[in-house]
């Protein structure tokens, strides 16, 4: 005989959970006391919305669902950005409510919420375990589900009581991955089709990829001598430093970049779903008939057609396609043979940062710094926000899983990613990205951090104002500034009053200095950069586009 909390914990290490995130709560004390003598670690949180983040990160990096636990009504709405991130990302996660006692349903008890209808349309799949002798068959399925196909977040509300009762049933076990393949007949099809080709391109994206389905994949395009572009925020996928990469297929792309995936003749999409930023708002491929003959590979059938009609749909994951086409024999004669060479000096042309910009500090001499001193296996991550272009454009991603960012566009990411990426891999490098307004969403998990002793870099590029929503204002409205300006602390000093490190950088000489420092404090770190809000891109300040110059 066995608690429900006890069953829950039990499932949960049957299936292979190493850690969760969570902030408690008094719904869910029943699982909180049987995780005293489990063997899961337990991360926590200050803010819902962090743990519920933390744990996307985890299932982003790890390929295995983040945990996460969150008390009933406030908790768990607090936690929705997270799931909503998972969603759109494509990424593994469960997140666990307590939820009120079964007999006081229906009733707006107190924090009660209605969790089917509330997470319907941002969850794969939410239930609630009436009975606690069930809890073995909904944990494990909620695996199940959270990794199969098209992966995502799943939601499972526990009711107080039953986390209580004391039953017998039995012993879970580890769910089975629900793999997909290529059949001989459709890859037959694709080497066809490429042969055929004179411009093909190919763009990664998406889920359930790996360290050798990366390297797979690469050792196909050596072989094909394929150019290759990978989607928004999954620049992970591809050494960005090989011969045959492009750049990335995201916001603010590379107009060069952009015009050889219209002018495409045949586009092999691998994992992605192509959605409205890779796609730059649905204009690079014509929806629903593309111009470019598209070959799409996806684990989910239901996304095959779903936007985009493929000359060719094939149902597998991306490792089972990397795995079988790295294999697949190039023809005598390549028809495009310099092609991945030109796009590969195209893209290293436009990830060079300028080396000045209005104001005393000028981001581009402080990434061209990053890039001599970040090693190849450092985890950069971010929220939301124009600082983010500095990342994503200048910063050279080497190896898998180097990478956790949320294509969904959420802002306050970046710091809760960083924890989870630090938790994960102890040895390596960390640094989060985050503008002032995206750091403050989720800044209190800097504590976190200290908590745990995670030496993570956090660099806040403070411009004290929205900047997304200013250069659009500025663009829509020029001098008609309302609502985007910010009043922030004392970054450097926030960090110091955590128990962290802090360092602030006025003038771009500064840096150096204070990234040294930084490393060398091995405490968690904050190092204010104050841009002037004037260098809102790398290509034009906030005075061109409202003079729409």
């Amino acid at each position: 005989m066995k608690t429900g909390g006890e069953l829950i914990v039990e499932a949960l290490a049957a299936n292979g959970a190493e850690r969760l995130f969570c902030v408690p709560g008094e719904s869910y004390l029943a699982v909180l006391d049987a995780l005293y003598d489990a063997k899961i670690g337990i991360t926590i949180c200050r803010a819902e919305g962090g743990a519920a983040m933390m744990a996307e990160a985890w299932g982003k990096l790890t390929g295995k669902p983040g945990i996460c636990f969150v008390t009933r009504g406030p908790g768990a709405t607090n936690a929705s950005p997270g799931i909503h991130i998972a969603m759109q990302d494509s990424t593994p996660m469960i997140l666990f409510i307590g939820q009120v006692q079964r007999d006081a349903r229906e009733r707006e008890a107190f924090q009660e919420v209605e969790y089917r209808r509330f997470f319907a349309d941002t969850a794969k799949w939410v239930a609630e375990i009436d009975d606690a002798r069930r809890i073995p068959e909904f944990v494990t399925r909620a695996f199940s589900v959270a990794t199969s196909g098209r992966p995502g977040p799943v939601v499972l509300a526990l009711p107080e009581d039953m986390l209580t009762d004391m039953v017998e049933t039995v012993t879970a076990q580890a769910w089975q991955p629900v793999e997909t393949g290529p059949s001989a007949a459709s890859i037959e099809k694709l080497a066809d089709t490429l042969q055929a080709a004179s411009k093909p391109f190919m763009i990664l994206g998406g889920a359930r990829w790996s360290a050798d389905a990366v390297a797979s994949i690469t050792r196909f395009a050596e072989k094909w001598h394929l150019p290759v572009g990978c989607s928004f925020r999954r620049q992970m996928l591809f050494d960005n430093l090989h011969p045959n990469y492009a750049g990335d297929v995201g916001i603010g792309i590379n107009p060069a970049l952009a015009k050889r995936v219209k002018e495409a003749d045949v586009l092999l999409l691998v994992g992605g779903r192509f959605g409205e930023m890779p796609s730059s708002g649905y204009t690079l491929m014509d929806s629903p008939y593309p111009n470019q003959t598209l070959i799409h590979i996806h684990p989910d059938a239901n996304e095959l057609g779903r936007v985009y009609r493929p000359a060719l749909s094939i149902n597998s994951a991306p490792d089972a396609f990397a795995e079988v086409v790295e294999h697949l024999a190039p023809p005598s004669h390549i028809n495009w043979p310099d092609q991945a060479d030109i796009a590969h000096k195209s893209y290293l042309a436009w990830s060079t940062p300028p080396q000045s910009g209005p104001g005393k500090v000028a981001m581009g001499p402080i990434m061209s710094y990053l890039e001599t001193v970040l090693p190849d296996d450092a985890i950069m991550t971010n929220g939301a926000g124009n600082y983010a272009t500095w990342l994503h454009r200048f910063h050279r991603f080497r190896r898998f899983a180097t990478q956790a960012a949320p294509t969904s566009g959420s802002m306050g990411y970046g710091l809760p990613a960083a924890v989870a990426a630090k938790q994960i891999h102890p040895e390596r490098m960390v640094v989060c990205f985050a503008g002032d307004g995206c750091f403050l969403m989720n800044g209190q998990d800097f504590a976190t951090a200290v908590k745990y002793n995670l030496p993570i870099i956090v660099l806040v590029i403070n411009n004290g104002i929205y900047g997304t929503i200013r250069m659009h204002q500025e663009r829509e409205y020029p001098g008609r500034v309302s609502g985007t300006d910010l009043t922030n602390p004392d970054f450097a000093m926030l960090a110091r009053a955590y128990g962290g490190h802090g360092e602030t950088v006025e003038a771009t000489s500064e840096f150096e200095g204070a990234w040294q420092r930084a490393v060398q404090s091995g405490k968690p770190a904050i190092i204010e950069i104050r841009l002037d809000p004037e260098a809102i891109t790398p290509a034009k300040s906030l005075s061109d586009i409202r003079n729409r110059t």
